[in-house]
């Protein structure tokens, strides 16, 4: 019964020791090397992390998964809920698709 005390005591001590602590004040300004620039880098290029719709517009030609590749084209896309209508190539009516299952071509 002593040894599980003792080893509970001593876990106890272990994992508080693992805590982490704030050891400098939190009224200490930051040195001007870490301090972040007042305007944000801007880049030319697009980021390779950018939605599919951003790069989707009206009349694009399109590949659709729905069980194959389907060649479509795009008659309207909304980003905000993240679908795009096509009119997939051999049939009549338009279909409303997630953005994730649309390829550009």
């Amino acid at each position: 019964m002593t040894r599980k005390i003792f080893a509970l005591m001593a876990l106890s001590v272990v994992l508080s020791a693992c805590e982490s602590t704030e050891t400098e004040p939190a009224t200490q300004k930051p040195t001007p090397a870490v301090q972040a620039s007042p305007t944000p880098a801007t880049s030319a290029s697009p980021e390779p992390g950018t939605s599919p719709g951003s790069q989707l517009k009206t009349g694009d030609k399109v590949k659709a998964v729905n069980g194959s590749f389907n060649e479509a084209t795009v008659i309207s896309v909304d980003e905000k809920s993240a679908k795009v209508t096509i009119k997939i190539v051999g049939q009549a009516a338009e279909k409303t698709v997630a953005l994730s299952e649309v390829v550009k071509q």
